[in-house]
């Protein structure tokens, strides 16, 4: 679907991106993070052709952006963190408008109403955009963005400014949007880009450092892997069953957290996973199971470690195989 190669764009000796390179499938919805001035926008203008490389390519679906401009720019909806809104129109004249301009060939008034009930702004189509709260603008941001139907949307920053209640309604248009379309997510939200979003790249002084799931990347990161568990049983005797476990090479209690409640770190293997086995063994002997969790960090640590260190995470191998099935 989108494929970026060894993109580079320089501000006189400013190097603003070096050799970025990354594949995107279709039907996904990709987080973009970055630190601000790491280059984020600029990839994200270059491929909606807003602006040049120094150097490399980018293509969708096949088109080069430096070749068929027009064509590429078809098949992107693109809202900027300010969407370009004219605050005098309605919803409904400032949507035709847009309509227009980009030569849209589906039935106008049809195409128009069905983008207003995805985005549910139906309700304020007769409305001056200035008079709307943040959140219909995004709405009707995103709708202006969906003109055309293209299979590529990038959002920057959709949520920014938003009230909680915005944000969660935000939040799940996008879900839903990235079952019919492939969606590049800007944020410096990070619960947010984990909530939404199946894969995450990683940007940093203008070079790529991360490139995986969320899961992944602080799997990846972690120096140590272990699981942390709350449990109803006699102390001694969960220990030594815990250490029977396959798989398992270390067991540690912390002590009595709850009255005849114990919390144990429980080290397995690299590369396993207990957890079945855990509760299988668990449901056996009739001991509850209050909590269990890991020791991975957090995207926001990963992030940081990521932007402060020199740790670079990208799964080329995996980039290749998605741009040979698309």
């Amino acid at each position: 679907m989108i494929e970026v190669k060894n993109l580079t764009k320089r501000y006189g000796n400013n190097l603003a991106l070096d050799n970025v390179s990354f594949k995107i499938e279709e039907g996904t919805v990709v987080g973009f993070l970055g630190p601000n001035g790491a280059g984020k926008s600029t990839t994200m203008n270059i491929v909606t052709g807003y602006l040049s490389a120094t150097d490399g390519s980018v293509t969708v679906r096949g088109k080069n952006i430096l070749e068929e401009p027009n064509e590429v720019k078809k098949l992107i909806g693109f809202l900027p963190e300010l969407p370009p809104l004219y605050l005098d129109m309605t919803v409904q004249e400032y949507l035709s408008f847009m309509y227009d301009l980009k030569k849209v060939k589906l039935n106008k008034v049809s195409h128009i109403n069905e983008v207003c009930e995805i985005t549910k702004i139906t309700d304020v189509k007769g409305r001056i955009i200035g008079n709307l709260s943040k959140g219909y603008r995004q709405r009707v941001g995103i709708a202006q963005a969906l003109l055309g139907n293209p299979p590529v949307l990038i959002l920057d920053e959709p949520t920014v400014g938003l009230d909680p209640k915005q944000i969660i309604e935000i939040r799940t248009l996008i879900k839903n949007l990235g079952k019919k379309h492939t969606v590049i997510l800007s944020s410096h939200i990070l619960p947010e880009v984990q909530a939404v979003c199946e894969r995450i790249l990683v940007i940093n002084k203008g070079k790529l450092v991360a490139d995986g799931t969320a899961d992944r990347l602080a799997h990846d990161l972690s120096s140590e892997h272990k699981l942390i568990a709350r449990i109803e049983a006699p102390e001694k005797e969960l220990v030594m069953a815990l250490k029977a476990l396959a798989k398992v090479i270390d067991v540690v209690c912390y002590g009595e957290k709850e009255p005849g409640v114990f919390e144990v770190s429980i080290e397995a293997t690299p590369g396993s996973d207990i957890r079945r086995d855990l509760f299988a063994m668990l449901t056996r002997k009739g001991w509850p199971i209050l909590s269990l969790k890991n020791t991975d960090l957090t995207l926001e640590e990963v992030f940081i470690q990521l932007i402060n260190g020199d740790a670079v995470l990208i799964n080329n191998d995996e980039n290749e195989e998605k741009g040979e099935n698309e």
